[in-house]
């Protein structure tokens, strides 16, 4: 099985599934996923944001991302509000509800990241998120949602 199991890529994916285990057990009660906390940092951040640019803030692809704002706002999370000249564009901002939620959140969400790096060595933590960082830079063009330039800006 070492074809597989030694893969970077299972590897990856294994680390995924496991960092939102450890996401959900830290924040449990909140009934936000990690997709959501992201979108809801990225909307708290960037106030008045519409969704194709949060898509490019969080690398998340357009369609799905629609469904996840859905979700956000039958939750009482975000609000959307046309653009004024262009009603086609909504532009998002996130509720006291949401805020309140976040800040709520932080020490579980610090929690889960302690979790997932718990089980390298402090020295070899921070080498291992550049690693991880370099990683994603250099293969964005290749993901189906790429972080756009600036975005992180």
């Amino acid at each position: 099985m070492d074809e597989i199991y030694a893969r970077p890529g299972h590897l990856i994916r294994r680390a995924q599934q496991i960092a939102v285990a450890v996401f959900m057990e830290e924040t449990a009660g909140f009934d936000v996923t990690p997709v959501q906390f992201a979108a809801l940092v990225a909307i708290r951040e960037n106030p008045d944001v519409d969704a194709t640019r949060l898509s490019a803030l969080i690398a998340f692809d357009r369609s799905t991302l629609g469904r996840v704002l859905d979700i956000l706002e039958r939750k009482g999370l975000i609000v959307r509000r046309g653009a004024g000249n262009d009603r086609r564009v909504k532009l998002l901002r996130v509720t006291e509800e949401a805020a309140a939620r976040l800040k709520a959140m932080a020490p579980g969400v610090e929690r889960a990241q302690q979790r997932i790096l718990g089980p390298l060595p402090p020295a070899e933590r921070a080498r291992f998120m550049r690693s991880l960082e370099r990683i994603v830079q250099m293969n964005n063009t290749l993901s189906r949602a790429p972080m756009l330039a600036g975005a992180e800006d």
